[in-house]
Parts: C-alpha cells; sequence; structure tokens
C-alpha cells in the first residue's frame, strides 16, 4: 500500500472516524433500477438545498450508486466493504464526497 499517504490509516473505521452530526441533511432518490440511495450533507454547512439536489442527480445519472463489478483503481480484487471518494466544490469550499453502496455522504475535509 505504497500509495496511502503515512497520515491516513486504512484499517480505520470510517463511521467511527466521521460519526453523523445530529444536524446533517438528508436527500432521498432512487438509482436507475429502483434502488433507495440517498446524499447526506454531514458537514455543519447549510448547502442550497438545490445544490445538493443536483449533486444527488449527477450521483444517480452517473450510476455512482450500488455495487461495482470492477475496482476503481484498476485493481483485479473487489473489496466490497471499500468506499470511493472524491472531491466536489459548493460555492466556494471544497469537500470531500464519499460513495459506500448507496449512500453518498458530503464530509468536510
Amino acid at each position: 500500500m505504497s500509495n496511502i499517504s503515512e497520515f491516513v490509516d486504512p484499517n480505520a473505521d470510517f463511521d467511527e472516524n466521521n460519526p453523523l452530526r445530529a444536524n446533517a441533511i438528508h436527500l432521498q432518490g432512487a438509482t436507475k433500477k429502483g434502488k433507495p440511495c440517498s446524499l447526506i450533507n454531514n458537514t455543519g454547512d447549510s448547502l442550497p438545498q438545490n445544490e445538493l439536489q443536483e449533486i444527488l442527480d449527477a450521483l444517480i445519472e452517473n450510476d455512482a450508486f450500488g455495487f461495482k463489478s470492477l475496482s476503481a483503481n484498476g485493481g483485479e480484487t473487489i473489496n466490497l466493504d471499500r468506499k470511493e471518494s472524491s472531491h466536489i466544490q459548493v460555492g466556494e469550499n471544497l469537500y470531500r464526497l464519499i460513495v459506500f453502496r448507496y449512500v453518498a455522504r458530503i464530509e468536510n475535509f
């Protein structure tokens, strides 16, 4: 795992280290196959509802939810517990976007 930063513990429990806030905003949707999915704003910031809906709609349109048959990093091993992450910009702020199966979470860096 030489590509992982020395500051990231690959064995750390994501949910334990990033608990949901009491004021987390939940948006519900459905994938193209009809499976329930959701977007959670767990930043503590008041992000515009219409932008959150656009993000959820884009994730659904790009088929970002569910199980993937290929590793996102091009490896030959699929890890079903792996959370895929990227970043998004809302207004002037940059956030982490973590997708795990049928839930996407927006988190602070």
